[in-house]
């Protein structure tokens, strides 16, 4: 009985005293990039009369504080060997990088926005979904992570294949981006607390 359910569970794989321990002790900081993007896709939504450079404020705000909490989770976890943390410290590099651009840049006209928003969809999606296939002998639910990234390459390409979508469409397909990318991470995280306590 005892094996039957130790097999039932999460498969557990060599790699699992690295990376799932790491991703498991900051399953809250995953939990925080979650709740980030919510807001921001709430924001998007329900804020009256966003302007261009309201947007490019607004969401150059989320994607740093998204690359911050993505490079603190990757620095705070304990052990010696970062192999297993480099997708995330690369998403917090890519994150703050877009961020910071997004400020300086504010000028930038709607088309630029988002191209520069769709490039940085497409790049987050991909580190995301080579994260999962990193995690999937540890992890059961990698799935989450694969579809976040997926969703975030989705996005990215509407972006890109639609830039004569008026403003509000845009403030529309961000907001529901934002907010199923945050509900995906949350879920996530609270997978991963499911791994610490185990």
């Amino acid at each position: 009985m005892a094996n039957t359910q130790a097999q039932s569970g999460p498969e557990r794989g060599p790699a699992e005293p690295g990376l799932l321990r790491l991703l498991a002790e900051n399953w809250w900081l995953l939990l925080l990039r979650g709740f980030a993007a919510i807001a921001f896709g709430v924001l998007a939504f329900f804020w009256p009369g966003l302007t261009l450079i309201t947007l490019t404020w607004l969401w150059g705000a989320y994607a740093l504080s998204d690359g911050v909490i993505a490079i603190w989770a990757a620095f705070n976890a304990s052990g010696g060997d970062a192999s297993p943390r480099w997708w995330l410290g690369l998403s917090g590099v890519v994150g703050i990088l877009a961020g910071v651009g997004a400020f300086w840049y504010t000028g930038m006209t709607t088309l630029v926005l988002l191209m520069f928003i769709a490039v940085w969809a497409v790049i987050i999606g991909a580190i995301q979904i080579w994260g999962a296939i990193a995690l999937r002998r540890v992890l059961q639910h990698e799935w989450l992570l694969i579809l976040s990234g997926v969703l975030s390459i989705a996005f990215g390409i509407i972006l890109m294949t639609q830039p004569g979508a008026g403003a509000l469409a845009v403030d529309w397909i961000i907001g529901w981006y934002a907010i199923l990318f945050g509900c995906l991470y949350i879920a996530f995280a609270f997978r991963l607390r499911e791994y610490k306590r185990a």
